[in-house]
């Protein structure tokens, strides 16, 4: 008997979804059947780059639907479209694979998401940071207990990508434009990768600020999440400055995780250094490689949706669990605006 083949269609051929299309390549259980694109003639040549048999411009979404009548969609386009995208495939029943972020603000984040449970269709978000190898090895390290019990979680961003007055032109022009950049677009991955390491926040305070006046949004802020045993993690991020290392758009940053016996070190290279209290650092060998977006991050994601579809296992990162991270973005932005620290009720919803 055949293994079962899941037959996808794509929306979107921007700059990301390169990433995605190379990864489904890589997946013998997923084949892309069609994409749809605004700019048709960039959609075809994201086909033929990546080997998609069908082209459709954005206006005939519902056709590629109905024509291929496939098993998911994968969507990779702006925010503000993924309402309407969403709703149009849960409609007939499609699985979905969403980018974050899901919408411009809280209330139509939680619409993306209850079109989906309405239907009753199978719904993931694409967020891919806590596929990153080196914050998966971090999660066993901590299971394992070899920092014992958590204390803080200390995060550093820089990326130099936002400082010149033509500032993310080149790879994502619509930043300049978007009234919140720095947490809404980048720090959103940092929340919810907190989240995965040491569970649901209790508090959050942040400052926010603006350093290059080209753009509308804020490009560097420092966010403190309080968590109700005491743990806290600190984000001090900025797409402004820069950082000193080779590639600083591959772990994106420096963490370091203290515990009650010890301490975890990532570097801008991947690496990972334990430290157990009076005891020599060692390095840990784990597996991670230069291939695709962030140590292949998308592929890794993107395996799991293909084996949770295969095998009727839960997505890691569903539309319900992610709207717990953005609640926190939404916290970041009200701190910010009032000077104060929030509070976070038990259940987002």
């Amino acid at each position: 008997m055949n293994p079962k083949i899941l037959r996808g269609v794509a929306v979107g051929a921007g700059y990301f979804s390169h990433f995605q299309y190379e990864a489904w390549n890589r997946l013998p259980e997923a084949t892309l059947v069609a994409l749809c694109n605004r700019n048709l003639t960039r959609g075809e040549e994201a086909a033929r780059r990546h080997g998609v048999p069908k082209v459709y411009g954005i206006g005939d979404y519902e056709r590629m639907l109905d024509e291929q009548r496939p098993d998911f969609v994968d969507i990779i386009t702006p925010p503000e479209t993924h309402l309407e995208l969403v709703e149009q495939a849960a409609a007939r029943g499609i699985a979905i694979i969403c980018q974050k972020p899901l919408a411009p603000d809280w209330e139509g984040s939680v619409a993306v998401v209850e079109a989906a449970r309405r239907a009753g269709v199978r719904f993931m978000v694409h967020e891919n940071w806590r596929w990153q190898p080196w914050y998966r090895e971090i999660r066993r390290q901590l299971d394992a207990g070899a920092i014992g019990d958590l204390f803080s979680i200390a995060v550093r961003m820089r990326m130099g990508d936002g400082w010149p007055e033509d500032a993310y032109l080149d790879r994502q022009p619509f930043f300049r434009d978007y009234p919140r950049l720095l947490i809404f677009e980048t720090g959103v991955h940092f929340l919810d990768t907190i989240r995965f390491l040491a569970g649901e926040a209790e508090t959050v305070f942040a400052r926010l600020q603006k350093r290059n006046p080209a753009i509308r949004g804020e490009d560097a802020g420092q966010v403190v999440v309080g968590f109700p045993d005491g743990r806290t993690a600190l984000l001090d991020a900025s797409r402004y400055n820069e950082a000193d290392c080779e590639d600083p758009r591959y772990t994106f940053g420096t963490v370091r995780l203290d515990g009650a016996q010890g301490h975890l070190e990532l570097d801008t290279k991947g690496g990972l250094t334990l430290k157990p209290l009076g005891q020599p650092s060692r390095k840990i060998n784990y597996t991670h490689e230069r291939r695709g977006f962030a140590g292949d991050c998308v592929f890794a994601l993107q395996r799991h949706f293909v084996d949770s579809m295969l095998h009727d296992r839960p997505f890691e990162s569903t539309g319900e669990d992610y709207l717990k991270t953005v609640r926190l973005v939404e916290a970041v932005y009200e701190s910010h605006a009032t000077g104060r620290a929030v509070h976070l009720a038990p259940d987002p919803a």
